[in-house]
């Protein structure tokens, strides 16, 4: 084993020295220091705190975890069921997911048109706010180039753009709503994201057809896995970028 150089760099990147990320963690001082200079393998539960407290994947610090026996066996435990189709999923597994969130509803897409047509969204994430959940919102942003392609790319051209218009307007009803927040985003949609607390909907995009005639996958987050994670970063990253829709009315 060598000096693990990513997680020293990371550290420093962070702004921290080994013995403050040690106060962080609750570990001694010379324990971080052996994470660095003899390569040592942390347990789970402190990779975990540490990718936390410097912003970076577990994988990045100690790329070994990625091949581990635990971790693959983790990743495959949290996928729940593969959905061909958006309209293959029960219409109770949505209201079920939506009722019984209790902690973060974040959505990622350009429309979500079915959300507003079969589950009343803005009406249901009101409550949910009321109820002491945070909401995410992000829809897409009807001017991006990135739009205006997968529209035309879906044989929809400017039906896209219309949607998010009106559903802009029906999401205005929540503005100001405490723990209700919607941000606009120009990013490639490569999947819409649907979290409710630990389950995930993930709805993967396909060259030339609309989103709901491809493939589900609705994860479960399992300590260990990589899935889950994986795909709250990418939303993560869509949300640092997407512009606040207050400031756009």
């Amino acid at each position: 084993m060598g000096t693990n150089q990513r997680l020293r760099g990371s550290i420093v990147s962070a702004g921290l020295r080994p013995a403050e990320l040690a106060e962080r963690l609750g570990v001694d001082a010379k324990t971080v220091e052996r994470w660095i200079t003899k390569g040592r393998l942390p347990h789970r539960t402190h990779r975990v705190a540490v990718a936390s407290a410097l912003d970076v994947d577990e994988a990045y610090i100690w790329p070994e975890v990625v091949d581990s026996p635990a971790t693959q066996s983790a990743s495959v435990a949290e996928l729940l069921a593969l959905h061909p189709t958006r309209a293959a999923i029960p219409h109770d597994t949505w209201t079920q997911l939506m009722a019984g969130a209790g902690e973060a509803i974040d959505v990622l897409v350009y429309a979500g048109s079915f959300l507003f047509e079969q589950y009343d969204f803005a009406a249901t994430i009101a409550q949910k706010a009321a109820e002491g959940v945070r909401v995410r919102i992000l829809l897409g942003d009807e001017t991006a180039p990135a739009v205006a392609l997968r529209a035309e790319e879906e044989g929809t051209t400017g039906g896209l753009q219309g949607r998010i218009q009106l559903h802009r307007r029906y999401l205005r009803q929540v503005h100001g709503v405490r723990g209700i927040e919607v941000r606009t985003h120009g990013t490639t949609l490569y999947n819409s994201l649907y979290r409710f607390d630990q389950d995930m909907l993930v709805n993967g995009h396909a060259y030339g057809a609309p989103a709901n005639e491809s493939p589900i996958l609705h994860l479960r987050r399992v300590p260990g896995g990589r899935m889950w994670d994986h795909y709250m970063r990418s939303f993560e990253e869509v949300w640092k970028v997407g512009f606040s829709e207050v400031s756009r009315n």
